[in-house]
């Protein structure tokens, strides 16, 4: 297992974690959307630790995809009290 992995399975083991659902576009692709709602859930929640793609479609325009969109499930580890 690498370190990432290993600090991530520390926090967890030991800690209350919550899941929040985001949603996110980009008119780049799915990774683009995906980083955009992780950047942004990364303003408002502290402790980021994983998200999962719950969801993925994309906008089409007379034959043409134009936009991506995801769903997002992000898990945050709450701080102690």
């Amino acid at each position: 297992m690498n370190q990432a992995a290993d600090d991530e399975e520390n926090a967890m083991s030991s800690s209350v974690a919550k899941v929040s659902e985001i949603s996110a576009k980009s008119d780049k692709s799915f990774e683009d959307a995906i980083a955009k709602g992780i950047a942004r859930a990364d303003k408002t929640l502290r402790n980021i630790t994983s998200a999962w793609v719950k969801e993925q479609q994309v906008q089409v325009k007379k034959g043409k995809v134009v936009g991506y969109q995801v769903n997002l499930l992000v898990t945050f580890v709450l701080d102690e009290k």
